[in-house]
């Protein structure tokens, strides 16, 4: 775009009672940010669904100093603005409606690599939800996804920690400006993220984490991605927020159940009982949901970083049990194995990602 229409866009933007949806019904009528602005208010005033409250101010002045102050600093700052026509705009962000008309981006995401997961949770995480971050992590990182968070306290933090250590793409999704940071005390991990990833947002420098930019920049976390995993959460929060966003657009969504007495596990418990999401307790359940296969070249890879493939007790006890009766479903062979099923799911993907066994359709598995 050329700095008019980025200015365009940034003016359109700023204008209160105009959102992203009446912003890009404007812009699908009149061809462009530009046009918009040059076009008659009462030709504007024919489109469905726009009254004069809605175009009150979109002449005033200060909506393109403002404008223009906030396009100086961008291109002052290292940070990249993606309109949402743009190929670099999240293209399954394109496909929700009330997707930001500008995204701003700092540091090195590249999200053409389309296996892309938020997870979220509660602030207060417990010592077993930590625990369940750093499992899931470990068990996905040889499908090389990407990871989506708020970098909040809790939850959010702990996913993206465990992310960045086994050296995978993390997105922190921000609801304020990207000239800082909040919470403050994560700024320490904003060098690690910008390398390996990045922070985006919608919101322009003289934003502040308000409450409601943080529910605002929840849709931007459930739209982004493939599946949103919840991670924790009591009866309310924004957690349940973001799921009930992804739902709506769509997308799978997956909950970490506890036990009934845990009060933060009762959203969780709550969206499986009610079937508003996956019971989630291991990756090899996403994997399989989500029908994601392991390219060939990364089986490859991995077999020839192992000459001889060695598989600890419980992967050869499974091993065995599949060579001797072919095809088995995963509940037959947690119950001949006598392994809870938990244990089954992600020894499975372990094997899988040794080569040594492959998934069939209806959660069945086979030697190789």
């Amino acid at each position: 775009m050329t700095e008019p229409e980025i200015i365009a866009a940034l003016r359109l933007q700023n204008i209160p009672n105009i959102g992203d949806v009446t912003a890009k019904k404007l812009i699908a009528h009149c061809g462009s940010p530009i046009a918009v602005f040059e076009d008659k208010l009462h030709h504007l005033l024919k489109i469905d669904g726009i009254g004069k409250m809605t175009l009150k101010g979109l002449h005033d002045p200060i909506h393109l100093e403002e404008a223009q102050k906030e396009y100086e600093f961008l291109s002052k700052e290292d940070i990249t603005m993606f309109y949402f026509m743009d190929d670099g705009y999240p293209t399954r962000l394109k496909h929700c409606v009330d997707g930001p008309i500008l995204l701003f981006q700092r540091g090195n995401i590249n999200l053409k690599h389309q296996k892309i997961v938020s997870v979220v949770g509660t602030r207060n995480v417990t010592n077993y939800g930590t625990s369940f971050c750093n499992q899931f992590i470990e068990e996905i990182a040889p499908l090389n996804p990407i990871i989506v968070s708020g970098l909040a306290y809790g939850v959010d933090i702990a996913i993206q920690k465990a992310a960045m250590d086994h050296g995978l793409q993390t997105i922190a999704c921000m609801a304020h400006g990207l000239n800082q940071i909040y919470p403050k005390v994560h700024s320490k991990y904003k060098s690690k993220i910008e390398a390996n990833g990045g922070f985006i947002s919608e919101f322009w420098s003289t934003s502040q984490p308000n409450r409601e930019n943080f529910l605002k920049r929840n849709r931007i976390i459930a739209g982004i991605s493939e599946a949103t995993i919840v991670i924790e959460s009591a009866e309310k929060g924004g957690s349940l927020v973001t799921a009930d966003l992804a739902h709506g657009y769509h997308r799978e969504v997956f909950a970490v159940p506890g036990r009934a007495t845990d009060k933060w596990s009762k959203g969780c418990n709550d969206l499986i009982k009610f079937q508003k999401a996956h019971l989630l307790t291991s990756a090899a359940e996403l994997v399989y949901l989500l029908g994601w296969e392991i390219e060939e070249k990364k089986q490859k890879k991995t077999v020839q970083k192992q000459l001889f493939i060695e598989l600890d007790e419980t992967e050869q006890s499974i091993y065995s049990y599949l060579q001797m009766n072919g095809k088995q479903l995963l509940d037959t062979v947690a119950l001949e194995c006598n392994l809870p099923i938990f244990k089954v799911s992600s020894t499975l993907l372990n094997m899988e990602m040794k080569g040594v066994i492959r998934p069939l359709p209806g959660k069945m598995f086979e030697a190789i």
